[in-house]
């Protein structure tokens, strides 16, 4: 589990966060998390990467809050260079996973990062299996395009869509 928020936050702390908002939603809801063949793992997946979404949101906020107070100018270290290197690797695919819809985002979440077989996600997001192979050859065919090198400016999001 602390795996997979790292991913969608790249920060440890944060991820730790995460991870305790994460299981303080299952306690929450205990009695109505759906089990996936008896393993509520699924839906831990499902609900850090919206939690670690909302985070990664908020933290943007509040970098943009301090951004507009003014302060002198520190070097960066090379920890902190390094970290930025880092950033704008994933930044793309962070985005392009940003816009899509959360059931699609769950699919790419259990699917494509943690390996479930489609079917087993689909029953975790409450969706059949034959939408969910349609929902996610759609969404490696969108990332594929947003994520090439040429790639035009982003694709508008399938809820400005609808």
């Amino acid at each position: 589990m602390f795996r997979h928020a790292y991913r969608f936050v790249a920060d440890r702390h944060d991820a730790e966060d995460v991870l305790a908002t994460t299981f303080l939603e299952l306690w929450r809801r205990r009695d109505t998390v759906g089990l996936v063949d008896g393993s509520v793992l699924p839906w831990l997946l499902v609900t850090a990467s919206n939690t670690a979404l909302s985070s990664r949101r908020a933290r943007q906020r509040y970098q943009k809050l301090l951004g507009r107070i003014p302060h002198d100018e520190a070097l960066p270290s090379a920890e902190e260079e390094a970290f930025a290197r880092q950033e704008t690797l994933d930044s793309r695919l962070r985005e392009a996973l940003h816009r899509l819809r959360d059931i699609d985002r769950g699919l790419v979440a259990l699917v494509m990062l943690e390996g479930y077989p489609t079917a087993e996600a689909a029953a975790a997001l409450g969706i059949t299996p034959g939408t969910a192979r349609t929902r996610l050859s759609r969404v490696r065919t969108r990332l594929r395009l947003e994520l090439s090198p040429t790639s035009a400016p982003a694709l508008p999001t399938e809820e400005a869509s609808s």
